[in-house]
């Protein structure tokens, strides 16, 4: 069972990119609050978060692009309203219904 992500247990969870896009906005937020301090570890922290908000775009691409491809070849989740999974198996199946 997911934790975070839209799942047929989870119908009410969030999309990758959502969750993604929402560390973003946190770390964004962070660094104003850290970007006047100019003691050696503040600068330290901020270029690490930095470098983790351009990992962060590269994350926030591949999920918004796996969408894509998604949408494109199966239409739109209905994962949501209790549909299956658009790929994958269910594990429920892959242990003969029990």
């Amino acid at each position: 069972m997911t934790r975070f992500l839209v799942s047929e247990e989870k119908p009410d969870g969030f999309k990758l990119e959502d969750i993604l896009k929402t560390i973003r906005k946190d770390i964004l937020i962070r660094c104003g609050h850290i970007a006047d301090d100019h003691r050696m570890e503040a600068e330290h922290v901020l270029s690490n978060n930095i470098k983790i908000l351009h990992l962060l775009e590269q994350a926030i691409q591949l999920a918004e692009d796996s969408t894509q491809i998604l949408d494109k070849a199966f239409g739109p989740s209905q994962a949501s309203k209790g549909g299956p999974p658009r790929i994958g198996t269910d594990p429920a199946a892959d242990l003969g219904g029990k």
